[in-house]
């Protein structure tokens, strides 16, 4: 690699790979808006870290996987609100069902995992460690299965936003497309009923 390749490319590191707003509208036909856009990308990673905060605090106190998976839900409900499925699937490059087969395969093993031990089901396991910032820091077993439903709250919201939400677009989009053909049918009714009109004036002014 040639040292100025070196520099163009040290030089385009930073460079954002898309505008916040391409256009108007989003190649699906999606209206943006470039004030709410850029709000929701602000907010996006500030939501996700608070869905974290309470998967890993519901062990001793409010949260857990299911409500952590809700909060990085509705942060993808924004994503979608901002630009429609174009801006969901920039956020997401997973498919839903993989997401969701992941999260509940996690979930299972994990609950599953103390049979094979002789406990029963869903038994939690808890192990203590020192962390030198941290000082003492105890994890259980039952971390892994909230990560699991928490995967798997996400794969789910995300599969109804990609289903529903394309029902949502698809119909949006055929109703703009009816009432642009008719606005562009009463548009040539009106040149159709001009040029009869015109026609009928210039025969008058050569009979005259």
């Amino acid at each position: 690699m040639s040292e100025g390749s070196r520099e163009a490319e040290w030089e385009s590191l930073d460079v954002p790979k898309q505008r916040w707003l391409r256009s108007g509208r989003s190649p699906a036909g999606w209206p943006r808006s470039l004030q709410l856009e850029v709000g929701v990308r602000v907010v996006f990673p500030t939501v996700l870290v608070l869905s974290v905060y309470l998967l890993f605090a519901g062990h001793h106190h409010s949260g857990g996987g299911f409500t952590g998976g809700l909060v990085a839900g509705l942060a993808f409900v924004l994503r979608y609100v901002a630009g429609g499925s174009m801006e969901l699937a920039a956020a997401v490059r997973l498919r839903p069902p993989a997401v969701i087969g992941a999260g509940l395969m996690l979930a299972t093993v994990t609950a599953l995992v103390p049979m094979l031990f002789g406990y029963p089901a869903l038994t939690s396991a808890k192990w203590q460690a020192h962390v030198p910032v941290f000082g003492e820091v105890a994890v259980g077993s039952n971390l892994a299965f909230d990560i699991g439903v928490y995967v798997l709250i996400i794969g789910v919201v995300l599969d109804l936003l990609r289903t529903l939400g394309a029902g949502i677009e698809k119909r949006e989009l055929e109703r703009e497309e009816r009432e642009g053909l008719l606005g562009r049918g009463e548009f040539l009714g009106e040149e159709q009923e001009a040029e009869p009109d015109a026609g009928r004036h210039r025969r008058e002014g050569d009979q005259r």
